[in-house]
């Protein structure tokens, strides 16, 4: 298997599967850890030290209501100040002079601080926390030990995601393998090797197992394919030539009756037909192109002959087969698949057309069969590829097999069919050759 491939299947297969939940993994859970400290520090900060100024305020105005000397708070996390009606006003920083009754965020002397004021009758008390004890608070109880704790999180899901890795790696090397195998002749030795692995676990060796027990059942049904093709083309062909030239050699060495001579032609006119089913049947029962060779030819000879051949099946009608050659083209494949396409629409024109005419044109990237028979309804026209319908005029024979082989032909090749009818007026096929070169144009 090319390399470009093997990356590809890595990158988008199991292996990049669990790098991105792992790397999702780990982004959720950093995400998570910082949302989770800012809460907690906004917590912290919006109810819990502010609940405890609060609380701290209240403890004061009562202590200061028994006490008349009761001391304003000085520790080590909050100091205050306190303003009565005869008190200095310069005993209290610029800073906070003229704040309202609240909470305030401000910057002291290069720091932050948390203020809480409060006032009661004529006296008021200025609380002031240090938010940078918080944010040491934080870090030292909060960051530090949820690194910690993220470290042996990611040290875990690193583990789990080599685990994981090493686990599906077997599967993704038997799927790599899978892939490399050739239906027509599979190498077994890497699905071996994988089933044979220490490495790998009893599903993979078993799915291993049975994708090589496929492998070589679908080895011996390729083989068969084979050789029944090969057979089938020289059994059932030798028939049918030999009948060929017994009819021709009939028709040229006696003097039939009427009856007889009709007779013959119809012979003549089944062999042919058998003959071309058999070559699109062996076409068809291959898996592959094997067998066919593909080629630059000239489509306008084998209409040529085609077209000549038709006239043998129109014999004993009054219906005319003409051919209009609007371009020269030169067309890539298998030549052979090519006839049987064209040789079914024109057997199949030929039988619903009972006076007029049949006309072949060449086009620039098609080649086209129009009659002026029976024609089909709308409904018919739409199930015309459908194996074994048959339509309104089912009476006038065919089993419904000859269109589904075209168009089957066709998609396989890659030169679509179209049908147009009209009851009553005739039909129009159209083979379309997209990759046709055009060799000359009047």
């Amino acid at each position: 298997m090319p390399r470009q491939d093997s990356n590809r299947l890595t990158a988008r297969g199991l292996r990049g599967k669990l790098w991105i939940a792992f790397v999702l993994q780990t982004l959720s859970i950093a995400l998570a850890t910082l949302l989770g400290v800012y809460a907690a520090m906004v917590v912290l900060r919006d109810v819990l030290i502010q609940r405890a100024l609060t609380d701290e305020a209240t403890h004061y105005w009562k202590g200061r209501s028994e006490h008349p000397d009761w001391p304003v708070p000085n520790t080590y996390n909050m100091h205050g100040y306190l303003l009565g009606p005869n008190a200095d006003e310069a005993t209290v920083p610029a800073a906070l002079r003229g704040l309202p009754p609240g909470f305030h965020a401000l910057t002291m002397n290069g720091a932050d601080e948390l203020v809480y004021v409060d006032q009661r009758a004529n006296e008021q008390l200025w609380l002031i926390f240090h938010q940078e004890q918080l944010r040491n608070l934080a870090l030292w109880f909060g960051l530090v030990p949820l690194s910690f704790v993220l470290g042996a999180v990611y040290l875990v899901s690193f583990y789990t995601y080599r685990v994981s890795k090493r686990a599906v790696s077997p599967i993704i090397q038997l799927a790599q393998s899978v892939r490399a195998l050739d239906p027509h002749k599979p190498d077994l030795q890497a699905l071996e090797e994988i089933r044979r692995s220490s490495s790998s676990d009893e599903e993979v060796q078993m799915l291993a197992e049975s994708i090589e027990g496929f492998a070589r059942r679908n080895e011996s049904f390729v083989e068969r394919e084979r050789n029944f093709t090969r057979d089938a083309s020289h059994e059932l062909r030798t028939p049918l030539t030999i009948i060929k030239i017994a009819t021709d050699v009939m028709l040229s060495e006696t003097e039939p009756s009427p009856l007889a001579e009709k007779t013959l032609y119809r012979i003549k006119r089944a062999t042919r037909d058998m003959e071309a089913l058999i070559e699109a049947f062996l076409i068809l029962a291959r898996e592959s192109d094997v067998g066919l060779p593909s080629e630059t030819f000239l489509v306008n000879e084998l209409v040529i002959g085609e077209v000549e051949r038709a006239a043998d099946l129109v014999s004993g009608k009054p219906v005319e087969v003409k051919l209009v050659e609007g371009a020269t083209l030169n067309l890539d494949g298998p030549s052979r698949v090519f006839v049987v396409m064209l040789s079914n629409l024109l057997r199949n024109a030929a039988q619903y057309t009972d006076k007029g005419e049949i006309l072949v044109s060449i086009g620039e990237d098609y080649v086209q069969v129009e009659d002026t028979g029976c024609g089909m309804s709308s409904e018919d026209a739409a199930h015309a590829f459908d194996l074994f319908y048959r339509g309104q005029q089912s009476g006038r024979g065919g089993h419904g097999v000859g269109l589904t082989i075209v168009k089957r032909l066709s998609d396989r090749f890659g030169w679509p069919v179209s049908i147009d009818s009209e009851l009553g007026r005739g039909t129009r096929a159209r083979i379309q050759l997209p990759k046709a070169t055009i060799v000359f144009s009047p």
